[in-house]
């Protein structure tokens, strides 16, 4: 029960007897077990990769903190994103886009599935009391609540809504855009001037919340609208009816235009910000003028090889002794 997924289903099929899995109380069990996995597994990235990386880079108490959070979330979303590609393409939802709402609703899973679904509700849950073992300061704790509530919100929800297979290409494209972000961070601290992976970071962060918007728009208000379960049946795990769809898919596309709006005010920001630094440098440049080296010359101009005084009085005669004019002896 604390191991293995629970409520599994046999099928017979042409190929066989086939195992499905539903979902019940009983997960909770199975959750519990994994938070704690989960913490061992952090507890070990922390010491043998991220300690060592710190100490190498001798960073500040921000910045230390910032390391710890992109190393773990990058290990996470390396594991999803490579899992949630070959379940996609095992499952054949690649091939067959329609898959994703046809034959609602998609309440037996595979092994593979569900296990999947288990693990990442278990990471983001064992999230609440990392923030005490990684002792947060205070002020990034509301931030790091929100960040965990909204992952836990929408894969708890796809789970129990039987929208898992719509969840798991969402999550997908999530993973791969948190994983250059978090990627781009972790070498930009190793390298203040390696600052690539940022501007790739912000195309696939647009194509990403653009892909979201599309898919969720496409599965649930037209996909869901037209398959034959129109009714609400929590038994047999039906939830595709109107009212549930209206508040599924603002769910979904409020917080893709929420993080947009708020990558567009960055990167406004940021350019106004380098418009000003530009124009600044513009003003102290024209201020200074040109900087001209100062010849040392005797009082006067030059003309034709000879030094003309000022007030154009001629120089004072030198006095030039022959070379036959004997010098005067010395007074007695």
């Amino acid at each position: 029960m604390f191991i293995s997924p629970q409520y599994n289903v046999s099928t017979t099929t042409a190929d066989g007897d086939v195992v499905y899995y539903l979902y019940g109380t009983s997960d909770f069990v199975t959750i519990s077990f994994y938070v704690f996995i989960t913490i061992i597994l952090h507890a070990v990235v922390q010491e043998y990769a991220l300690d060592k990386l710190n100490k190498r880079l001798h960073l500040s108490k921000v910045k230390h903190s910032k390391v710890n959070e992109s190393g773990q979330l990058v290990v996470l979303h390396l594991v999803s994103s490579v899992w949630g590609l070959y379940i996609i393409v095992s499952e054949g939802y690649a091939s067959s886009p329609s898959s994703l709402w046809e034959g609602y609703p998609h309440s037996r899973l595979s092994f593979q599935m569900k296990f999947f679904y288990l693990c990442q509700i278990s990471y983001w849950v064992h999230m609440l009391p990392e923030l005490y073992f990684q002792r947060v300061r205070k002020e990034e704790i509301p931030r790091q609540l929100l960040y965990i509530a909204l992952y836990l919100l929408h894969i708890t929800g796809a789970y129990l809504l039987n929208l898992t297979r719509l969840g798991l290409v969402l999550l997908l494209l999530q993973s791969v855009a948190e994983l250059v972000f978090h990627s781009g961070r972790l070498l930009y601290f190793t390298n203040e001037n390696n600052q690539r992976l940022f501007n790739l970071w912000a195309v696939v962060f647009v194509l990403t919340r653009l892909m979201t918007l599309t898919l969720a728009v496409l599965v649930i208000g037209f996909g869901l609208s037209g398959v034959e379960h129109q009714t609400l049946d929590v038994d047999k795990g039906i939830f595709n009816t109107l009212p549930i769809r209206l508040v599924t898919l603002p769910m979904i596309c409020a917080p893709q235009a929420w993080m947009m709006w708020r990558f567009i005010n960055f990167q406004l920001r940021r350019w106004r910000q380098g418009q000003e630094e530009r124009a600044s440098r513009r003003r102290v440049g024209a201020a200074q003028g040109p900087r001209t080296r100062s010849l040392r010359r005797d009082p006067g101009h030059h003309e034709n090889g000879l030094i003309k005084p000022e007030n154009g009085a001629s120089p004072r005669p030198r006095k030039v002794r022959t070379p036959n004019t004997p010098l005067p002896l010395p007074r007695p």
